[in-house]
């Protein structure tokens, strides 16, 4: 073991002791059976929604047990950070409602810093100690050993890593060692695995039950080059340090952290750390053919986080479809019950659900359809200002006309249409309201007039245009007649070689030249909505 002097040496003159972080991040004061989690995502690019889910159940199971859930932001690895993207988790989280009870780059709350890159004291006094502890050591092997070592290890089809006759500096002699140090040479510590030759391990995962696998046996790497400027542990060794300080007693995480449980368990150890209890995600899958596989976040747009806030879903649609993700119980359960309910991991399965986009779409338009008018127009101005300013200008300009939009068709205490599965469908479905938005209307040749020829289309937008909106429906029958239609639609089936066709066909030229589309709200909810005014200019360009 190197001399304490060396060891010392390597390190701040004032740098903290361990017992000094344990008294600054005490324990925290909650109630028996109370959950600390942590969502702990890698600045490195977009927000998976698989992240979001994981934080999404992750917060959940902290808030139903009356505990604390946690952002904190593990950006160690410099090469691969993107300027922003830290920020960028605290506001995706709180467009979804998932926003943390603390941490984030603004660092709310008693147990920061949040962002690891600012912990970097702390690390180094764990680093030191397990360096007098001997359960860690200088490493002075350079890229091409390293290289040459891994080359070896494929040929001889033997697992990679630092270990056996390939871990040199695992027995450097401490003078030879401290030797080394005096003279700058560049190294990394490295653990000191407790196993030349491990075996197997069990741990209970609170999803998978009792897990076994195999031991860890390798020598990873704790603290990055001497060389840098400002040496960093790796993601293995600050997340550690960072869950006991932290106080977390469950981590929620992906699956393709497994394998990795063995040396965090390790490293709980050596430290002498209770380690938290684990629940181990499965991705989220996408149907692909008969077959299934991992959502991508290259290859497939709603694997970001991004398209769910540019296309318009309402964040507490996506919650409600997240949590039934993981209980599958609560995903055809009204949202308000769905968020209201306990996610639990003993109701989740280890095989990955599958991200069903017409299932979110259901979802959504029933809590759309639940909304009040003045609600869905404050949410959905809400996601304009961001993504559509020139919806968002219409929407501000004519809010009384836009509450009549979307409460046509839905009579007092009658259910909503179900037409709106997202914001951006707005222009599509209701855009026609707003003279701004709907242009001309469509000239009386178009297709969806039914083939009608032109100058019948013509004559009967003239006829629509001389009657008030209020009276289209008693109207109807006779602007039918003018044209050889019946007035009603049983007098039509009674009788269809008598009649050009059922009245139907005269209100959809009304429909088509004051809408554009052949299916709409109720014609004459719509008509009522847009005023005299603007059906008859809608219905004179048609007539010429």
């Amino acid at each position: 073991m190197l001399d304490l002097s060396v060891i010392n040496a390597m390190f701040p003159p004032d740098l903290p002791e361990p017992a000094d972080w344990e008294r600054r991040f005490g324990p925290r004061a909650l109630p028996d059976g109370a959950e600390v989690t942590r969502f702990a995502p890698s600045p490195t690019g977009h927000l998976h929604i698989g992240g979001l889910y994981t934080a999404a159940v992750a917060r959940a199971l902290a808030r139903q047990s009356g505990g604390v859930h946690v952002l904190r932001v593990e950006d160690t690895d410099r090469s691969r950070r993107v300027a922003g993207a830290a920020e960028e988790f605290s506001r995706l989280l709180g467009a979804f409602g998932l926003a943390p009870d603390e941490g984030g780059v603004a660092g709310d709350g008693a147990w920061g810093p949040y962002l690891q890159s600012e912990r970097r004291e702390i690390y180094l006094s764990h680093v030191r100690e397990l360096l007098r502890r001997d359960r860690a050591y200088p490493c002075f092997c350079g890229k091409e050993l390293l290289a040459r070592s891994a080359e070896e290890q494929r040929a001889g089809r033997s697992p990679l890593g630092y270990y056996g006759r390939w871990a040199p500096c695992r027995t450097l002699a401490p003078e030879e060692a401290a030797r080394r140090l005096a003279a700058g040479e560049p190294y990394v510590v490295r653990f000191r695995c407790p196993y030349e030759f491990p075996g197997r391990v069990r741990f209970t995962d609170r999803i998978r039950a009792s897990v076994t696998m195999q031991d860890n046996g390798n020598d990873i790497v704790l603290l990055k080059s001497s060389q840098e400027e400002l040496p960093l542990p790796t993601y293995h060794f600050a997340h550690v340090v960072d869950d006991h300080l932290m106080r977390v007693t469950l981590v929620v995480r992906g699956e393709e952290w497994l394998s990795s449980t063995p040396v965090h368990l390790q490293l709980h150890a050596a430290l002498g750390f209770e380690p938290p209890a684990y629940a181990h995600l499965a991705p989220l899958m996408k149907a692909e053919g008969p077959s299934r596989r991992k959502l991508s976040k290259r290859k497939d747009p709603e694997a970001s986080v991004d398209y769910y806030l540019s296309a318009g879903y309402p964040p507490a649609a996506v919650q409600h479809y997240l949590r039934g993700l993981a209980n599958i119980r609560l995903m055809d359960v009204p949202t308000a019950e769905a968020l209201a309910a306990d996610v639990r991991l003993d109701g989740m399965r280890p095989s990955g659900p599958l991200l069903d986009l017409p299932k979110l779409h259901s979802l959504s338009r029933e809590f759309i359809a639940s909304l009040t008018p003045g609600e869905l127009y404050a949410q959905l101005l809400v996601w304009a200002e961001e993504y559509d300013p020139e919806l968002a200008s219409v929407l501000a300009r004519h809010e009384e006309l836009a509450l009549a939009a979307v409460a046509t068709g839905r009579p007092e205490g009658a259910p909503a249409r179900k037409d709106l599965e997202r914001w951006s469908c707005f222009r599509d479905r209701y855009g026609f309201f707003f003279a701004e938005l709907f242009g001309p209307a469509p000239a009386p040749g178009d297709d969806r007039y039914g083939g009608l020829a032109p100058e019948l289309v013509r004559r009967i937008a003239a006829d629509f245009a001389a009657v008030s909106p209020d009276e289209w429906y008693a109207k109807l029958g006779a602007i039918a007649g003018r044209h050889g239609y019946a007035p009603d639609t049983a007098t039509w089936r009674g009788d269809p070689d008598r009649w050009a066709g059922p009245p139907r066909v005269v209100a959809n030229v009304a429909r088509v030249a004051l809408t554009g589309a052949t299916r709409s709200p109720d014609l004459f909810a719509v008509a009522r909505a847009l005023g005299r005014d603007e059906v008859v200019r809608r219905l004179t360009a048609v007539a010429g």
